[in-house]
């Protein structure tokens, strides 16, 4: 009787292991989304909790340029995916509350991202995240008329992420490059290189615009405030290329004179 009983526990407990290890992948889409706010989901989403792959998306991207877009020209509500499938592991100690998880992605990370924390705060380890400079026209207006090209980087030593009531704050700070940003609109490549700062601090972050070098000169700071962007800068020409840049600066901003020289002021509100 009692070898029956063992018996009976342990083919119960195999099953329990079985089906524990063996849930879908799928279940990450609706966790994902609850604990960022509704910003981020998984698509195409394949394997199991524990060892699976998807597309990742950003589902609210266009709030951050809501603030400036125009009665005729409405922010684009279409997901943003992101290039590459990112393929993770993650630890079973997750059901007792503690994330250990390893994600790749061969087309935009160059190495191992590192998250660990628990099931409301994320620690993400150093990154280094890759993109093509024309995923920014999917943030609507003025990119999506600018038709930008050229690459981004955006990297971090360490990021915590906090899954609050209000949404997913942020703590840290993060850079993102652009080099040799072009235009559709303009006969000058590239315009530029530039790098754009934030630091986090929950739902604000401050940013600071600064041009490493190029004809396009650009510099401002702002802040993305709960999901909208504020923004204020300047933009100019070097001498020799600004008869080839008039046409692209007029787009950007209002025209001023400063010590003889041309300024568009730039503002997203």
């Amino acid at each position: 009787m009692k070898r029956a009983l063992l018996w009976s526990a342990a083919a119960i407990l195999s099953i329990l292991v079985t089906v524990l290890f063996s849930f879908p992948a799928a279940w990450l889409v609706p966790l994902m989304e609850r604990k960022t706010g509704q910003h981020f989901t998984l698509a195409d989403v394949q394997g199991t909790l524990w060892s699976g792959s998807g597309y990742l998306a950003i589902v609210n991207h266009s709030e951050t340029l809501a603030a400036s877009a125009t009665p005729t020209m409405p922010t684009t509500s279409v997901p943003l995916i992101l290039p590459g499938r990112f393929e993770w592991t993650l630890s079973p100690w997750v059901l007792l509350g503690e994330v250990d998880a390893r994600i790749t992605n061969s087309q935009l990370l160059d190495h191992v991202l590192t998250v660990s924390g628990s099931w409301y705060r994320w620690q993400l380890g150093e990154f280094n995240l890759r993109l093509p400079a024309s995923q920014l026209v999917l943030l609507g207006s003025p990119l999506n008329t600018l038709k930008p090209s050229g690459q981004m980087r955006l990297v971090a030593q360490s990021l915590t992420l906090i899954s609050a009531a209000e949404g997913l704050e942020i703590l840290g700070a993060m850079q993102l490059n652009l080099t040799e940003i072009a235009s559709a609109l303009s006969p000058v490549k590239p315009l530029g290189n530039y790098r754009v700062e934030f630091e986090w601090q929950g739902k604000r972050a401050q940013l600071t615009l600064a041009t490493l070098s190029g004809a396009l000169q650009l510099k401002g700071s702002g802040a993305l405030d709960n999901g909208h962007m504020h923004f204020s800068g300047l933009a100019w020409a070097l001498p020799e290329q600004e008869p080839r840049l008039t046409n692209l600066l007029n787009l950007l901003g209002r025209r001023h004179q400063v010590e003889n020289r041309n300024v568009f002021v730039i503002e997203f509100m």
